[in-house]
């Protein structure tokens, strides 16, 4: 099993690679002069870091730059890492306990971001360290949504409290409450159908399963994150308003990082809505969803090591 820090290396090796083309290869060695920073530049914004965060990291390294003019790309590699490292600070999501079990999570989201698998991700992962989990599959709009987590479920381990395709959300949701608690579980993970903040009726379903879950417990659920998918970049930032403004957020898993060239969004969506990130998707196996940790990831899309 690869270190968490290999993890996340070879999660962004698409944005690593995408920047070293872009620089040919600048931090490989070579030396900084004037056309390697114009190169840097158009590789910050291709991997979506945006205008302020590319900014602040040219900065850095032109100020550098002036102080020893023998500055290498692996010099300016460490100097954008730590650039970003400060950015993210305070961004790393922790799932905190509710004060009465069990912790209920919602994951909410548009069809395709991976809520689903998300869902038996993190189940997994609370598992295997140690805590005892319930999924909820109240993904009872889109067809097959609800086979796609028992099939998980089965091939991990985990409990599951399911229905048929087009039966009530809500129904569900309390129901699973009421397993998870009589059999003393930790987290009760709530898997919801993927929706556009647009559509009204949608909106209004996951306002009734908060509305049954609070019939048990008045704060559930305790944690409502938006699943986004990665490869969207800085496009999620509206979704991840829109979505907060109506049902009110608490975090963020970003998901698909692994296919995508443009990994620097998560400091643009950290820093526009000020949301904890709490996992990153970055792989098909069950164990390559990883809690976010900004250094991992600062140090990871520059290409340095641990």
């Amino acid at each position: 099993m690869l270190g968490i820090f290999k993890k996340f290396k070879s999660g962004f090796s698409k944005t690593v690679s995408a920047i070293g083309q872009t620089t040919r290869g600048l931090f490989g060695g070579r030396k900084i002069d004037a056309s390697s920073l114009d190169e840097l530049e158009e590789a910050l914004y291709t991997a979506d870091f945006g205008v302020e965060t590319t900014e602040e990291i040219l900065e850095e390294i032109k100020r550098a730059y002036r102080k020893d003019s023998k500055l290498k790309g692996q010099d300016a590699a460490a100097i954008g890492a730590a650039v970003l490292e400060r950015a993210l600070e305070g961004s790393e999501g922790k799932l905190q306990p509710a004060e009465s079990l069990p912790t209920v999570v919602a994951l909410i989201g548009v069809n395709g971001s991976g809520k689903t698998t998300t869902a038996a991700k993190l189940g997994y992962l609370l598992k295997n360290d140690g805590q005892s989990v319930m999924l909820a599959a109240c993904d009872t709009f889109r067809a097959a949504a609800v086979e796609q987590l028992q099939s998980w479920a089965s091939r991990l381990d985990l409990p599951i409290v399911a229905s048929h395709t087009g039966a009530d959300a809500a129904a569900v949701a309390f129901d699973s409450w009421q397993a998870a608690k009589s059999r003393g579980c930790d987290t009760l993970l709530v898997d919801t159908a993927g929706r556009l903040h647009t559509k009204s009726n949608l909106m209004d379903e996951l306002a009734k399963i908060r509305r049954v879950l609070q019939k048990h417990d008045p704060a559930a659920p305790h944690h409502a994150w938006l699943v986004v998918d990665g490869s969207l970049g800085s496009n999620s930032i509206e979704q991840a308003k829109a979505f907060h403004q109506s049902f009110g957020l608490t975090g963020l898993v970003v998901t698909k990082l692994d296919g995508t060239s443009r990994g620097g969004a998560i400091v643009g969506i950290w820093r526009e809505l000020k949301l904890p990130i709490h996992f990153l998707g970055l792989g098909e196996e069950p164990d390559d969803l990883q809690p976010f940790n900004a250094r991992n990831y600062a140090r990871a899309v520059f290409g340095l090591e641990e």
